[in-house]
């Protein structure tokens, strides 16, 4: 353990290095100058700190002050000693964070038993915040089993959306994706970003529950049918409800308000603008792009950039501007998704499938 004494006299520095010379395991660093002291915390972090009152350049009291402001030595125990016995200053050291008070005439014996207690203290200090960090790293390290777990639920259950409704993984890949890309340039940050990106596979949950007869046709559907399809939101909505996950959460609204529409004719309640979950208006825009460049029974895939002009047409009506404007911004970006593999554009769906499996 190291011990910092801080004194302008030499004297006294020698006789508290001579009362603690039987202190075991320590290291006794002094210092004439308070400046000296404070900058050597750059490079030690003492165990305990012992420091006059009265020194020429820095007072005890300001010492102690800047310690405490120190986020490494914050905790660490302080004896301020002093010649001067008014309990004025005694109460100013106390109240700035001085862990003892002794005047500079106290027995050397009483010193070392004092400086011995203290050091108890740290040691038992120590041991707790190291404590606290392993078990907050096996926390974290469990959390993250968790995640990864949730994860794979998800991936496994897009797919088999995905193959119930004949949508490939790559336009889910795709969606996920672009959707991460946009709530990015929104300013989102990374962990809000991926949260989305994994919760959008879920957009289509609700088809689970829509007729074959339906979500099989080949060929356009009729205006009943389309309202049976429109379902599928509010089952989703349904399925996904009530978790405590923060994912699980956000496929929920996903889910629920991706067909919304800015202008307030989407459904299945007709939101309007902000009312419509952010979540939801970016998948929107990514879901409506992906739809327009895939082949469908009913119509051919459109070249990528008059799917990228429709988008910008339906600014203000059908999207977000917002999400729109932000969707141009990165449309470089997004454009390269339709030209890369499947295991390029979905790189980063596999780690949660490696983790489990290794």
């Amino acid at each position: 353990m190291h011990i910092f004494l801080i004194d302008d006299s030499r004297s006294m520095l020698s006789a508290m290095q001579d009362a603690l010379s039987t202190v075991e395991d320590c290291q006794i660093l002094a210092f004439l100058d308070p400046f000296d002291a404070l900058t050597s915390l750059q490079n030690v972090t003492p165990d305990l700190v012992l420091v006059d009152y009265d020194m020429p350049g820095m007072s005890g009291i300001e010492v102690i002050s800047a310690i405490r402001q120190n986020e490494s030595t914050a905790a660490v125990p302080v004896i301020m000693i002093t010649s001067n016995t008014e309990p004025a200053i005694k109460m100013e050291a106390m109240a700035i964070g001085a862990t003892e008070f002794l005047t500079k005439s106290v027995d050397r014996a009483e010193l070392s038993l004092r400086v011995r207690n203290l050091l108890s203290i740290r040691a038992e200090q120590i041991a707790l915040a190291r404590r606290a960090q392993e078990l907050q790293a096996k926390f974290e390290d469990a959390l993250a089993c968790v995640e990864r777990r949730e994860e794979e639920i998800i991936w496994r259950l897009s797919r088999a959306i995905g193959c119930r409704d004949g949508e490939t993984g790559n336009h889910l890949d795709r969606v996920a994706l672009m959707s991460r890309i946009i709530a990015e340039e929104l300013g989102f940050d990374k962990r809000q970003a991926r949260v989305i990106f994994l919760a959008t596979p879920l957009h289509d949950v609700g088809k689970l529950a829509v007729r074959d007869a339906i979500l099989l046709k080949p060929g356009r559907l009729s205006s009943e049918e389309f309202l049976d399809m429109q379902k599928h939101t509010e089952f989703g909505a349904e399925i996904l409800k009530d978790s405590s996950s923060e994912l699980i959460q956000t496929a929920q609204r996903i889910a629920a308000s991706h067909h919304e529409r800015w202008d307030g004719t989407g459904y299945p309640h007709r939101l309007k603008e902000t009312q419509i979950p952010i979540e939801a208006r970016i998948v929107a825009v990514a879901d409506v792009f992906d739809a327009l460049c895939s082949e469908r029974p009913y119509k051919p895939a459109w070249p990528v950039e008059k799917a990228f002009e429709e988008i910008l047409r339906g600014s203000g009506t059908h999207f977000d501007p917002s999400c729109v404007a932000a969707f141009r911004r990165r449309w470089q970006e997004i454009k390269t998704l339709f030209a890369a593999s499947v295991q390029e554009v979905a790189s980063d769906l596999q780690p949660a499938l490696k983790a489990i499996s290794s």
